[in-house]
């Protein structure tokens, strides 16, 4: 008697993937986040007969994407990797954040089996959408032995939470791993790995604790040729608990910025740098310059400040 394929949920979270247009043939102007995660599998023939369960969790643009998804995300998903029967889950989201959520389930999230995020850079709708064959291989990934953690699959490439970067705005090869580069390649249903799967220890922090309104505002400064202290002061004003600054290079920092990274500092706010770089992060810290994450984008530093300050708060 043949076995029973093992069970893979599907957790919808909208973005293009889920996409339609009007006006087929165009790969911008679409509405986002519309179908639900049912027609998403249904119009991928190689899906259909396979052991699946699927939830729309949103529908939302992942340029929307907020803080109360994420912990809904978080806990959905934990609920499905309880489950014997489950072998992982597949996350479908839109791009623009998906960096942002693969980074916050990754720091947050136990993932003993994997969790795979997978997205499209153009509608369902699209006479050549890329969608169906992602969600493909993602399904495929979720039931490969041994595979474990948050990770991507893109365009046939599986990327490691720490290392995705979206690079291009357009294009269908929009993501990379930077230096890292991919922890394995789907080809035609076969994995060929390259390293082992992500392993890392959790944050401290406990995002379920409490309600999200309760997490402490972290937010994203830039510099650049003519930044002025006024933009970082008003944040601080308005309630930061924690300051990123996307710094220039190597993780410099406009003096002016500087000089109100240290009266924030004075206040009790915490500021730390990063690199408008997408590749290299920061090296090195030089005295007196401002600590960093290392080699976490600005976006990647802004949620492991937000954990950092989550985690050193009092109990409520």
């Amino acid at each position: 008697m043949q076995s029973r394929p093992a069970l893979v949920v599907i957790v919808g979270t909208g973005g293009t993937i889920a996409g339609t247009s009007a006006q087929p043939e165009r790969h911008v102007g679409y509405q986002a986040g519309v179908l639900g995660v049912d027609q998403l599998v249904a119009a991928v023939p190689a899906l259909q007969g396979q052991a699946l369960e699927a939830q729309t969790l949103a529908r939302l643009d992942s340029c929307d994407m907020d803080h109360a998804t994420w912990q809904a995300l978080r806990e959905a998903v934990a609920r499905q990797l309880a489950r014997p029967e489950v072998a992982g889950v597949v996350v479908t989201h839109g791009t623009d954040t998906l960096e942002e959520t693969a980074y916050f389930l990754h720091r947050t999230l136990a993932a003993p089996k994997p969790v795979v995020l997978t997205a499209a850079m153009r509608p369902a709708s699209a006479p050549s959408a890329d969608g169906p064959q992602n969600l493909l291989d993602a399904v495929a990934l979720a039931r490969y032995p041994g595979a474990r953690g948050v990770v991507a699959m893109l365009g046939g490439q599986v990327l490691g939470a720490v290392d995705l970067r979206k690079l291009h705005g357009y294009r269908v090869e929009a993501f990379s791993a930077g230096d890292a580069g991919p922890l394995a390649l789907m080809e035609d249903g076969v994995l060929r790995s390259f390293r082992p799967w992500p392993a890392a220890p959790l944050h401290a922090a406990d995002p379920s604790a409490g309600p999200v309104s309760a997490w402490p505002v972290v937010e994203i400064v830039t510099s650049h040729a003519g930044a002025r202290a006024a933009t970082l002061d008003a944040l601080v004003a308005a309630g930061a608990a924690g300051l990123v600054i996307a710094g220039t290079g190597n993780g410099s920092v406009h003096h002016t910025l500087l000089a109100a990274a240290a009266r924030a500092q004075g206040a009790g706010v915490r500021v730390v740098r990063a690199s408008r770089c997408l590749q290299g992060g920061v090296v090195g810290t030089p005295a007196g310059a401002l600590p960093s994450y290392g080699p976490l984008t600005p976006a990647q530093a802004r949620v492991e400040l937000m954990l950092d300050l989550l985690a050193a708060a009092p109990p409520a």
